[in-house]
């Protein structure tokens, strides 16, 4: 509901009855008052348009002076980094205004919808999750995900990765997975002394935390597996992923090899036909994240997805991991995600019922809760 307002005005002065015509005015008299109004209208209207153009080609000329003259302003580009005030005074959006009957599985994130759990913060080992993408995605996909933890008071961050989201590094010139997931491995370093977080991995970004559980053992409590690849020892995110070859016609389809070095060397990206991904990622999502995602997504840069891990017992087998199974899932089979988990068992299996292959999307409020009750389990 919108704010009401009290709109105060002095009481016009009386005016005399105007007095009334003895016969209607003549149909002349009101197309020539028809026709004076239409004028009167398009010359404002004009005059608005030229007004605009104005502004807008003083705005130019104005950055551009700013730009020659490297005094434009500032701005912090990793957005995505969350870290909340509890001090701070919240800001109120408006909100949406629009009349567009909502499907059915569109769910809404309004606070009076949301399952508030009984959780007592200061009890559980960290309240801390930090949220990593998968392959083509960015941390604008954990938008419900990071709204729903910070509604219940736990602490996000979502990174973006390299070359990835607003990352502004060219995809093709990453060459090692340690480059790629720099951005998740530089934030645990520099975590504070004795700070705990929560890792969630979603598609290839398992790999990804798996290489820093192996190297932050200490700096993370929980992680967990999102339909995500969770290679063993020895293995690649391409050995990982690809146990069933052949067996996904739809991701071999939408697959678009990209050849920054020329054809004549491995592809340095992997890209995803659009018209394909609501059937391959997004098969239980509502449009307007198929929308959101199709302008968003980038090239999955290809050298990492090659490389081959070192995971030890003493360092990645230290971290209690749980994985989330999405039944629904047209890019990692939930055949493919058992056939992981049973290579490399996770304390726990949970399912995300009717969830596709980014239940970030389709399943938010489940997904919710899945994490949060990760986060009690002592």
């Amino acid at each position: 509901m919108g704010n009401l307002c009290a709109l105060l005005a002095k009481e016009p002065a009386k005016k005399k009855p105007a007095k009334r015509q003895s016969h209607a005015p003549s149909h002349s008299n009101l197309s020539k008052r028809w026709t004076g109004m239409r004028s009167s209208r398009k010359e404002k209207l004009e005059l608005d348009d030229a007004m605009i153009q104005e502004q807008a080609l003083a705005a130019a000329i104005l950055f551009k002076q700013h730009q020659q003259n490297g005094t434009l302003p500032s701005f912090d580009r990793s957005t995505s980094l969350r870290y909340p005030n509890a001090g701070s005074k919240k800001v109120t959006l408006p909100r949406s205004s629009s009349s567009r009957a909502r499907s059915l599985t569109d769910p809404l994130l309004q606070r009076n919808q949301l399952v508030h759990q009984e959780v007592k913060l200061d009890d559980l080992e960290t309240n801390h999750f930090v949220l990593v993408h998968g392959g083509g995605f960015g941390a604008w996909c954990w938008y419900k995900t990071i709204a729903l933890l910070e509604e219940g008071g736990f602490k996000v961050t979502a990174i973006d990765l390299t070359g990835s989201g607003v990352h502004s590094y060219d995809t093709n010139k990453i060459t090692c997975l340690s480059q790629y997931v720099k951005p998740l491995t530089d934030f645990l370093e520099n975590l504070a002394e004795g700070e705990k977080v929560i890792l969630v991995g979603h598609d290839i970004g398992g790999s990804g935390i798996s290489y820093a559980m192996e190297l932050f053992p200490s700096k993370i409590s929980k992680a967990v597996f999102l339909a995500a690849a969770m290679p063993t020892n020895g293995q690649s995110t391409f050995d990982a992923i690809s146990q069933q070859a052949g067996s996904n016609d739809l991701m071999q389809q939408a697959q678009i090899f990209l050849y920054a070095n020329g054809i004549d060397h491995p592809p340095t990206s992997i890209g995803l036909d659009k018209s394909l991904l609501k059937d391959l990622l997004f098969n239980r999502s509502p449009a307007k994240d198929v929308a959101l995602a199709s302008v968003s997504m980038r090239p999955i840069p290809f050298a990492p997805v090659l490389e081959k891990l070192s995971l030890s017992d003493p360092k990645y087998g230290s971290i209690r991991r749980f994985y989330i199974e999405t039944p629904d899932d047209n890019a990692i089979p939930v055949t493919l995600q058992k056939n992981m988990i049973n290579a490399n068992s996770p304390e726990k299996v949970l399912c995300l019922k009717a969830a596709d292959h980014a239940p970030f999307f389709s399943k938010p409020q489940a997904l919710h809760n899945l994490l949060v009750e990760i986060s009690k389990i002592r």
